[in-house]
């Protein structure tokens, strides 16, 4: 019996939610777990006893709660494969006599080309724990759709998502690496086709409800009376979202690139100046005089500052001095450059990416020890508290195989960290080097980290596809700013004489490219306009307001009073109330 079935449809999605409310992503929509608003959904990180009903009731999964024992399914690389029940009396699939790792049970479907396909089920292994994958069998290859750590006992969700290059048909199947054949139990499966035009429609009302609040202004005389028909303006002057780019030393002496940059972001990230080889190209001589003069130019422009990066992981990235030390002399080098550069701008830089691409690369680990990432992460901690301390990584939403870097893998890096240090207060920085983009498995992958209650950040978007790059980019940056869990994006389009490292915004004249024109249609989108009108019979004036700080001014028809005040629009539950006093109104 699935969990809906009992509470019903809606009472359960309420539930469920109001359960994981203070560890998970909610997002529900108005009628019910299965429509159309309900596009994200809740993403539970409960391991439940019994899983609930499948998402849009399977989509165009036949069969989806196994209540017709095997039909519509098969199975896939030689398993068997049988239909179990519960305790409760709830119905599901095992797959069985597993010898290989692609060995489960199986549906063919038919993908079509310019859909976007959400993925859904629910899955459990007979003992332990192991990383469960979606594989979709096409005609032009496997494609892995998603992946979470199933575990023993009870159903864990498992997210995914594909945009198909081409129609055709697919199977899809379940993928588990065997380590002594181990079962798999899969329940309450879905796949849910949607259009261009609805996951954009869905984009549009998660920013307006996760980057906007209801804002009601109170106007009153010296009196405490309303004051009615008076003139209202508001004015946004600074976006509450973080949204920048990198910007790299070409940046200084520039006048024309700092113009550009400034009158549009509020967020950077300097692309190579203030990394280990950029400051310390030979042992003992820092020079951090590149990285000064460029904190100095975004503090006169009020620009926050992501520190990046403290250490690298990538064996490539290492100065050939560095290569050769020995451990202890590697340890010491190490400590002594982490004390360099985050002493030097503690307090100065909204967060550090500690110890970049960890996944991918362990030249640390290698020469001391499995925990040297964590002991990196803990020492920075200590000399700079106050900082969002970020494992950043690349692939873990652009490339779904990529296997090192899943989103489960990814966050079981992440509480490794955590609990070595005692902190859970890391955040997460996706790179976002993007190919083709993926915004099915994009949205699935954010969904699935979001789990931790995480800060979140596109760290280094670009796009690398040119032929619809500005198409592609602008799909990107409205997926991620749409996404509650996401706080802030970075791009990764420092200018360059000679060319940007895989994406600019614009030409040597500093005139916007195509993917430039994206980004100023997009801020100027997220941005209150100029907000006027009178205010009621009782006084009040309300507006829907993008997030940031804002100025308001109150007057009169008769200019015998007037009132000038700032005030802030928050990410908060509650409605923002503003009471403003006109003195002398009488």
């Amino acid at each position: 019996m699935k969990a809906s079935s009992r509470l019903g449809t809606s009472a359960f999605a309420q539930g469920l939610c109001h359960v994981v409310k203070d560890t998970c992503l909610v997002s529900i929509g108005y009628k019910g777990i299965f429509s159309f608003r309900n596009l994200r959904l809740c993403v539970c990180p409960l391991c439940l006893a019994d899983p609930p009903k499948p998402q849009y009731r399977g989509g165009i999964i036949r069969n989806p709660e196994f209540n017709n024992g095997t039909k519509r399914w098969k199975p896939f690389g030689r398993s068997r494969v049988a239909v179990r029940k519960s305790e409760s009396g709830n119905r599901f699939s095992v797959a069985t006599s597993r010898t290989s790792p692609q060995q489960s049970i199986s549906q063919k479907v038919f993908l079509q080309k310019g859909l976007l396909y959400a993925f859904s089920a629910w899955v459990q292994v007979d003992r332990g724990n192991a990383a469960v994958r979606v594989v979709f069998k096409t005609s032009s290859g496997f494609i892995h759709a998603g992946e979470t750590e199933a575990k023993s006992g009870c159903w864990t969700m498992l997210k995914g998502g594909l945009t198909p290059e081409s129609s055709g048909p697919a199977e899809i199947f379940f993928e588990s690496e065997n380590r002594g054949g181990e079962e798999i139990w899969v329940d309450s499966v879905s796949l849910q086709p949607f259009t261009e035009r609805q996951w954009r429609a869905h984009q549009a009302k998660a920013i307006d409800k996760v980057r906007k609040k209801s804002v009601v202004v109170r106007v009153v005389d010296g009196e405490g009376k309303a004051v009615p028909g008076a003139s209202v303006s508001i004015q946004q002057v600074r976006p509450g979202f973080p949204f920048g780019c990198a910007i790299a030393s070409t940046i200084l002496n520039n006048p024309a690139y700092q113009n550009w940059f400034s009158s549009r972001f509020t967020v950077t990230t300097f692309e190579n100046e203030m990394k280990w080889y950029a400051t310390e190209t030979s042992p003992g001589k820092e020079d951090y005089s590149a990285a000064d003069a460029m904190l100095a130019f975004t503090k006169q422009h009020g620009i926050a500052v992501r520190g990046h990066n403290v250490l690298w992981d990538d064996p490539q990235t290492q100065m050939g001095w560095v290569k050769s030390l020995s451990a202890q002399q590697l340890r010491d080098a190490a400590q002594r450059r982490l004390n360099s550069v985050v002493s030097r701008y503690k307090g100065q830089v909204i967060a550090w990416d500690v110890v970049n691409e960890n996944m991918h690369g362990s030249f640390f680990e290698d020469k001391l020890g499995a925990d040297a990432s964590s002991i990196f992460y803990q020492k920075v901690r200590e000399v700079d508290p106050n900082a969002l301390l970020f494992l950043n990584e690349y692939n873990t939403l652009e490339y779904p195989g990529d296997l090192t870097v899943t989103p489960a893998k990814y966050l079981e890096k992440l509480q490794r960290i955590e609990a070595y240090t005692n902190h859970p207060g890391l955040a997460i920085g996706l790179e976002s080097h993007f190919g083709k983009p993926d915004l099915a498995y994009m949205r699935a992958a954010l969904d699935t980290l979001a789990r931790a209650n995480r800060s979140i950040w596109l760290t280094e978007v670009d796009v690398h596809n040119g032929t619809e790059r500005a198409r592609d980019l602008e799909g990107v940056l409205r997926e991620g700013y749409s996404h509650p869990a996401v706080k802030g994006i970075v791009m990764w389009s420092a200018w360059h004489p000679n060319g940007c490292y895989r994406m600019c915004l614009t030409d040597n004249n500093f005139k916007n490219l195509p993917a430039g024109d994206v980004v100023d249609k997009l801020i100027a989108e997220w941005k209150s306009g100029d907000v006027v009108g009178k205010t009621a019979a009782d006084g009040s004036f309300r507006a829907r307001l993008f997030h940031g700080d804002y100025e308001i001014s109150i007057s009169q028809s008769s200019g015998k009073s007037s009132s000038v005040q700032s005030f802030k629009v928050a990410d908060s539950p509650h409605r923002i109330r503003l009471k403003i006093r006109i003195q002398g109104t009488h």
